[in-house]
């Protein structure tokens, strides 16, 4: 049996396209709904993409702005966190 040495992410049983797709649009939700409900491993997995985004609106650049465009599905939504 091998040490289990650090693992980056979870892969929630998905290739990695569909969990990124997943990811994004439950990213979208939450800012969008402001609350979901969701699995716990997703929900941890979620938390490191909101996070990100959540940066990037505090930061509020035009970089930034079109970084958090490259994850967010719709755009009132990127408005609604840059406002």
């Amino acid at each position: 049996q091998k040490m289990k040495k650090r693992i980056a992410f979870r892969k929630l049983g998905r290739t990695s396209s569909h969990r990124w797709a997943m990811l994004r649009n439950m990213v979208t939700s939450l800012i969008k709904h402001e609350r979901i409900v969701t699995t716990l491993p997703k929900a941890k997995e979620l938390r490191r993409v909101a996070d990100k985004i959540i940066q990037y609106a505090k930061n509020g650049s035009l970089h930034s702005r079109r970084k958090a465009d490259e994850i967010v599905r719709e755009k009132p939504m990127l408005t609604k966190l840059f406002e």
